[in-house]
């Protein structure tokens, strides 16, 4: 008995010592959990918890229950958070580097739901909604009044209609357009596919020449001519948020076939004539420069341009040297509107000389290198030596959509073959998408996005179909965007871990492949679908493929945000690595906007 007695006194005098670092280790424990409760859920800033990739990111376990997301106040209807006016003032204003991207940092982001204006309603159908949309949906009169004798745009009842207007082109775009085709054939037998149009306002030059076949990247910047891209868009009309100003556009070089500035105000030979030579950059060899507007036919024009008529000679004349200077010639002027054409060839880049300006860049930054590149005043040799890139050269709208294009072999993972697969798997899988969502297809679905495509195969499957699509490429992905233009597609770099270059409620469709098994290392799942969610139309659908563990924490993710979400098997059933996610954006009102 003593011997236990002394054995239990001996244990007790142990446990004594231990108990103190045991109670503190317990408390420590309590506090980890408490705080990390805090950090897995809200973080003091918002009502929904992390799910999914989040919580794999942040060292968290999953959580049962995803509650929903605040709404932003009303005063974010039309949130850019990459191009936020509020923010201008924090930036230079040389060359309006301002109106560029300028992304908040993480700690400023906003955790919450962009509600749409007071009244909106869902967008008028294509092809009527080329011509008229709601007021409400759009609610700026700028344009409309400051513009009004140029009928850009007419404001009738509750609606906007567009007359297809212009600065410079008073008798409609339609006649513009006719009087361009004369100038350059190309344009009507599939030679042009691709345009950009820079300094776009409503984008109607862009409009119209869907219907010739011709599909146009139209660019503006935020500025003072409220809501352009947000115009564009609400009109079924492929645009974006831009500008040139001091880093390169996020194109790949060679992509279009034609550009276009129809008194775009572009100071052009300023800075070493960086702005022209950056629209060289995205030219193809053999594309068209196409100018209306000052300084062209400024012996007519002047007076109504305030200005003089010497100024208006020396700026053509300006132009004229550095484009010469450039290698390019000119190629028409009639009237209002001029064209200069890009050599198709090195010839006369070969035979300039040494100490020539602007000079030929180095091979220090890739030609295709677009995303917060900085722009140089120099000029862009292609840098490989192709067969097919030139217009004229590449094989002619439609045929360009099916055939292996020459860069399809020259970035990481890409062959002619693997284009060829991609073109088959994609129809296969628009077939399967058609029996799961009916509204593709029709007239329900217009502005189509393919958030990290490789080819373009979904937008080529799509071809066919009443809508256009914005084919993205990440910026942390191999650089495949060239060959989406070669086969007569658009589309443009992005990082996913920052905002879009758009304005919210501008899409009808999202369309996501393997994004976040690519790259949940960098995004964060919450923001990016925070930002699915601010680009997409009330009632617009999103499609995900990817992982089922992401497939999973999507899902909870997109409820939390109003999202009506239904998982499917992907039209390979046997596939067990990859699931669908289709879901449909409720229309919810602001509960400002309810009172």
């Amino acid at each position: 008995m003593k011997e236990r007695e002394g054995k239990f006194s001996l244990m007790s005098e142990k446990m004594s010592k231990v108990l103190p670092p045991v109670l503190v280790l317990l408390s420590l424990c309590s506090l980890s959990f408490y705080l990390g409760g805090i950090f897995c859920g809200d973080k003091g800033r918002q009502k929904t918890t992390l799910s999914g990739a989040d919580l794999k990111v942040a060292g968290c376990q999953p959580q049962s229950k995803v509650t929903e997301f605040k709404e932003c106040n009303i005063t974010l209807q039309d949130l850019t958070p990459c191009t936020d006016p509020s923010r201008w003032r924090k930036y230079d204003s040389h060359r309006m580097a301002f109106r560029e991207r300028h992304c908040p940092p993480p700690s400023e982001r906003l955790v919450c739901l962009v509600a749409p204006p007071e009244g909106y309603k869902i967008p008028v159908l294509w092809p009527r909604s080329r011509d008229e949309c709601w007021y409400r949906n759009v609610p700026y009169d700028w344009i409309n009044t400051a513009k009004a004798n140029q009928r850009w745009m007419q404001k009738k009842g509750e609606k906007f209609f567009f007359p297809g207007g212009g600065t410079m082109f008073p008798k409609g775009v339609g006649e513009y357009i006719d009087r361009m085709e004369q100038l350059i054939p190309g344009m009507k037998d599939g030679t042009v596919r691709t345009a950009l149009d820079t300094g776009c306002g409503v984008a109607s030059w862009g409009g119209d020449l869907l219907d010739r076949g011709i599909i146009t990247m139209s660019l503006a910047p935020r500025d003072n001519h409220e809501a352009q891209v947000q115009f564009a868009l609400e009109r079924g009309i492929p645009a974006m948020l831009g500008i040139i100003s001091t880093q390169r556009l996020p194109y790949p070089a060679n992509a279009f076939d034609m550009a276009h500035c129809s008194r775009c105000l572009i100071p052009w030979t300023d800075h070493g004539g960086v702005n022209l030579l950056e629209v060289d950059r995205v030219l193809r060899p053999g594309g068209f420069w196409v100018l209306s507007g000052p300084p062209i036919n400024y012996q007519v024009h002047w007076k109504g341009w305030d200005s003089t008529e010497e100024k208006q000679r020396a700026d053509l004349e300006k132009i004229q040297d550095l484009l010469e200077r450039m290698c390019y010639k000119q190629y028409a002027m009639k009237g209002d509107i001029a064209v200069w054409q890009k050599p198709l060839d090195d010839t006369c880049y070969n035979e300039r000389l040494e100490e020539a300006v602007p000079p030929l860049c180095d091979d220090s930054i890739n030609p295709d290198a677009s995303w917060y590149v900085p722009m140089r005043p120099c000029i862009v040799k292609p840098g490989y030596s192709f067969e097919r890139l030139g217009v004229g050269q590449t094989p002619k709208w439609p045929a360009r959509l099916r055939e292996a294009p020459e860069r399809s072999k020259l970035f990481s993972g890409g062959s002619a073959n693997s284009f060829r697969k991609d073109t088959r798997l994609w129809q296969l899988a628009l077939d399967h998408y058609k029996t799961l969502l009916p509204d593709l297809g029709t007239n329900k679905i217009r502005n189509v996005m393919d958030m990290n495509t490789k080819y373009g195969g979904l937008a080529a499957a799509l071809i066919d179909d009443p809508v256009w699509v914005m084919n993205v490429v990440s910026s942390y992905a191999a650089n495949s965007l060239g060959v989406i233009y070669d086969r007569g597609l658009i589309g443009t770099v992005n990082d996913w871990c920052e905002a879009f270059s758009t304005y919210p409620r501008t899409y009808d469709l999202l369309h996501m492949d393997g994004l976040f098994t690519a790259e949940s290392h960098r995004c964060e799942m919450k923001f990016v679908l925070l930002e699915m969610d601010r680009i997409l139309r009330p009632d617009g659908h999103v499609i995900m493929r990817d992982a089922p563990n992401f497939i999973g924490s999507a899902k909870a993710l997109g409820e939390a945000m109003r999202w009506n979400c239904k998982v499917h098997p992907t039209e390979n059933t046997s596939n067990e690595k990859e699931q669908l996610l289709i879901c449909q954006k409720s229309f919810w009102r602001s509960a400002e906007d309810r009172l």
